[in-house]
């Protein structure tokens, strides 16, 4: 049975990471990497309302939407009730504005940015679900779904509550498939429950499996030197059932080439291939990490409204591939909403709770020296 999606080619260009300079986006080469990913037969672009402080949508409009027919490409948005909005009305002015800046007319693939924890409530205070269904009567969406980041629990509820919903953007990836925190496989397999077919985000963890640390370059390296770190990432996603297409931030034109190397012929990962990209995510498992499994029984008595299990999150992208500045993002996104690792008290609530008895305050100290 045909799923949506099914026939769109496997790699989608994601604008959040577009060539720049300076502050601006590098329009001209935007322009060389959308001709190329349209010449070899792919089509499926995909920004948001909030990336590169909207510079992401204007650009797509120059390099893409005022040089090719409307129908020769798909292109998704995103909506982020969350980000900024204090009203209804300014909620739902983000898609007449994504409308504005793109030029598209239509979404082909509209998304509710980012749901799960504090923010999916946001959607149902300022009755975006109600308004998006209207805009998709009006033609103005083609097809609706979500992108999210929470746990499988939360995902199957969401899920469970609006089952009207098109697909779902997930963020999958090797290192990620069996995380405790970001939870790929499971999110992956309750998507598929309810039989809604995933766009895969983070396929390569923001570059981090581009560039993998030396041990797990090695299992890789070893079984075929001839082909890109990249490429085992991207082709792991792209060989799960009932994917619509696997999103790519890619920045520089070499990126774009070698993506294109991977998709152009793609091939699914045979069986024994499957056992070297699964050696290559224990290889990283193995590598010490602060053992959070992100229960949040720390989180309800914190004094301080901290979200431990974020902050741990973003501690290990620097202790496991040594990505500070990627650790230093992540620490800001997780500590947008509520206190920093330097505000702990000590008082202990939550290491007298904690299951893997870590030593949290000692840990949050740590994350506080170093992401700060």
């Amino acid at each position: 049975m045909a799923y949506l999606g099914e026939n769109i080619k496997k790699l989608g260009f994601g604008l959040m990471r577009l060539p720049m300079i300076g502050d601006e986006v590098d329009i001209e080469q935007e322009k060389r990497m959308v001709d190329k990913f349209m010449a070899a037969g792919f089509t499926y672009f995909d920004t948001a309302y909030g990336y590169i402080n909207g510079k992401s949508e204007e650009s797509i409009k120059v390099a893409l939407v005022d040089r090719y027919p409307r129908d020769s490409f798909t292109l998704a948005t995103k909506l982020p009730a969350w980000a900024g909005a204090k009203t209804a009305e300014e909620a739902k002015a983000m898609l007449t504005t994504s409308l504005k800046r793109t030029g598209a007319g239509y979404f082909d693939f509209y998304l509710l940015h980012n749901m799960g924890a504090n923010r999916t409530e946001v959607f149902d205070k300022f009755g975006i679900w109600d308004y998006v269904h209207e805009m998709k009567d009006k033609g103005i969406i083609k097809h609706l779904g979500f992108s999210f980041h929470d746990t499988a629990d939360k995902l199957d509820a969401i899920l469970t509550a609006h089952p009207e919903v098109e697909f779902v953007q997930l963020q999958i990836n090797y290192a990620d498939w069996e995380s405790p925190s970001v939870q790929s496989r499971l999110c992956y397999e309750t998507a598929r429950k309810h039989g809604k077919p995933v766009v895969i985000m983070e396929p390569v963890k923001g570059g981090l499996l581009a560039n993998p640390v030396e041990p797990v370059a090695k299992v890789l390296r070893d079984a075929n030197p001839d082909v890109s770190y990249a490429s085992w990432a991207l082709r792991f996603a792209a060989s799960l059932e009932g994917v619509i297409t696997v999103l790519s931030g890619m920045s520089l034109e070499e990126q774009m080439d070698d993506n294109l190397k991977t998709f152009i012929d793609f091939k699914k990962l045979d069986e024994n291939e499957q056992a070297i990209v699964e050696k290559a995510r224990q290889t990283l498992a193995a590598i010490p990490a602060i053992p959070c499994t992100s229960c949040q029984y720390c989180v309800k008595g914190c004094p301080m409204s901290i979200n431990i299990p974020g902050i741990f999150s973003a501690r290990n992208t620097q202790l496991v591939y040594g990505a500070t500045d990627a650790a230093k993002r992540n620490y800001g996104f997780a500590t947008r909403d509520g206190g920093k690792a330097s505000d702990c008290l000590a008082c202990g609530q939550c290491e007298s709770v904690c299951p893997q008895h870590i030593e949290i305050i000692t840990r949050l100290q740590e994350a506080a020296a170093n992401l700060e």
